[in-house]
């Protein structure tokens, strides 16, 4: 979607302005801005991580424009679950003012904590759980258990005098679930037959027709592959998924194995849900990543990072042989997760690049190793039906998906004009239940690039990719300040150029020829020259050549 970007109006007392920052047509960077009466509440601030187009980049977060002027006004932010696109900008947000509280379940706050302790912060926090009732400013809120792919996921539902919000957070109905705690649908029908006036729902996989797999299908499908494993075993997956490291802690315990945690967020977040008690440790299974190599290669199982082809992850440096445990024949990888959009090419080079060193590589393709965490369409028909919603916001989702969760309300009876796909920075006001689109803010990618944030653009982004798809050449000319006659050059150099720099001598005498035309007409000013020489040399490397190279004159007068 490109709306028009136009300002809304000033908000009326009574009134709820709701807008989504970030998280409206991507997986990632979930972040949903709530006011009313001069106060304003966050629920989540996520990063998104970058694709291949993006090159460079190490993260991305929402744009915090709407709320930047606004830092005093926050009384909140609550933070649904532990997982990376809900969490991950909380940092950068923090040091724009760091004691904005933080509201969360146990388990999420300890992560956020554990990541704002490298950016040396140190955050006021309210846990809450499931049940629980806080009163923030006009905002009261209701803390719902929702089951996903981490433990302690909640959802929120918030109320003002403009009428009742319910948030999901990312969930999905596992009627088995690992740590037994399901999403309370017994408070979702209680909410909906109180009246819930604006429901926002996780959208992921709206799109996927029935019931989203229970998780405990995947435990004796990592058993069995575990079990007729002749070597090692790495098993890759989110640093945050609690639920399929205990699968495979417990299957690695059954086959007489060790397991060893790889990659530093691994063995952060895994000590973490230890030490809470959200994850349950075998005795004697864990053991030193150091200390692993001494053990025969059947007693081992490595818990990883890098299931989404991140190339800094331990995955893909193990199957670029930049990692220090060597895969070779025999060993077996196991990708335990999704494919997040965007990242399929980067996934498939690392299956690639591990299979060509002869490991058997295990996937969400080929065996059952891995379960969403997100509800499919069955089950948001029936979160529709319990709620019986007055109106609907899609979120968390790419469009696709936010269509399809839009015509998932509009079959269970919610009427259409009461459903409402928006995107990242569209503005809506609910009063007295009544929703409408009342703006249209400009907002955009925030790049943090190495220790730069929002310093990159898109323009810089578009020259890096010009760069290393298309090449670089540059032309040094010196003039005559007086007559523009050219006095040296032009010299013409090429980098990521197939050809030898001889290719220029044909345009050469363009060069020159424009450069004198410009000078008959007037011209003098270097900078002229310089965009002079740019059309000519890329007009000829089109024409001559079909590409379109970054081209940097310089020119100087002697």
């Amino acid at each position: 979607m490109n709306s028009a970007v136009y300002a809304p109006p000033r908000l009326k007392a009574g009134t709820l302005r709701v807008i989504p920052i970030g998280g409206l047509g991507e997986i990632g960077r979930n972040m949903t801005s709530f006011e009313i009466d001069g106060k304003i509440l966050i629920v989540d601030c996520g990063v998104l991580f970058p694709e291949e187009h993006q090159p460079g980049v190490d993260l991305i977060l929402p744009d915090f424009g709407p709320i930047r002027d606004r830092l005093d006004d926050i009384i909140g932010v609550v933070l649904t679950h532990g997982h990376e696109d809900h969490i991950g900008a909380v940092p950068y947000l923090l040091k724009l003012k760091q004691d904005i509280p933080l509201i969360g379940s146990n388990l999420t706050l300890a992560l956020i904590e554990a990541k704002l302790k490298e950016h040396r912060i140190t955050p006021y926090t309210l846990a809450v759980r499931e049940g629980q009732h806080e009163k923030l400013g006009p905002f009261d809120l209701e803390f719902i258990a929702v089951n996903h792919s981490i433990p302690d996921a909640l959802a929120v539902a918030i109320t003002t005098s403009a009428g009742v919000v319910l948030h999901t957070g990312d969930f999905k109905m596992d009627q088995l679930p690992l740590d037994d705690r399901i999403t309370d649908l017994r408070a979702f029908a209680r909410l909906g037959e109180a009246g819930v006036d604006l429901f926002l729902s996780d959208s992921t996989n709206a799109d996927v027709p029935g019931f989203t797999a229970p998780e405990r299908d995947i435990g004796p499908v990592l058993e069995a592959v575990i079990a007729k494993a002749p070597r090692r075993v790495i098993v890759a997956s989110f640093s945050s998924h609690v639920h399929r490291v205990q699968q495979v802690l417990d299957a690695a315990h059954v086959n007489g194995r060790r397991v060893a945690f790889m990659g530093r967020s691994m063995v952060r977040n895994m000590g973490i849900a230890a030490d809470l008690g959200y994850l349950k440790v075998p005795n004697g299974v864990l053991i030193e990543a150091k200390k692993a190599a001494d053990l025969p290669d059947d007693k081992i199982v490595y818990m990883s990072t890098g299931s989404q082809g991140e190339p800094m992850a331990v995955l893909a440096r193990m199957a670029n042989l930049e990692h220090q445990i060597e895969v070779g024949k025999g060993d077996t990888v196991i990708l335990a997760s999704s494919l997040i959009p965007g990242n399929e090419n980067a996934v498939y080079r690392v299956i690639n690049g591990l299979t060509k060193l002869g490991a058997n590589v295990v996937h969400k393709g080929n065996a059952k190793v891995h379960v969403s965490g997100h509800a499919s369409a069955g089950e948001l028909l029936y979160c529709y039906n319990i709620l019986r919603p007055k109106n609907v916001l899609p979120v968390h989702g790419e469009y696709r998906h936010m269509v399809a969760n839009q015509q998932l309300a509009i079959r269970t009876g919610v009427p259409e004009e009461n459903t409402f796909l928006g995107e990242d920075g569209t503005v809506f006001d609910m009063r007295d239940g009544e929703v409408e689109v009342v703006g249209q803010l400009d907002l955009g990618f925030v790049y943090v690039d190495g220790s730069s944030v929002g310093e990159i653009t898109d323009a810089d982004l578009k020259d890096r990719r010009i760069l290393a798809e298309e090449g670089f050449v540059s032309i040094f000319v010196a003039i005559d300040p007086q007559t523009g006659a050219v006095i040296v050059g032009p010299e013409i150099h090429a980098r990521g150029f197939a050809e030898d720099d001889r290719v220029f001598d044909s345009v050469k005498p363009m060069v020159i020829k424009a450069i004198s035309d410009a000078a008959a007409n007037g011209t003098r000013d270097t900078h002229a020259f310089s965009q002079v020489i740019r059309r000519t040399v890329g007009r000829w490397v089109n024409q001559s050549h079909r590409r379109r190279p970054m081209i940097v004159p310089v020119v100087i007068e002697a």
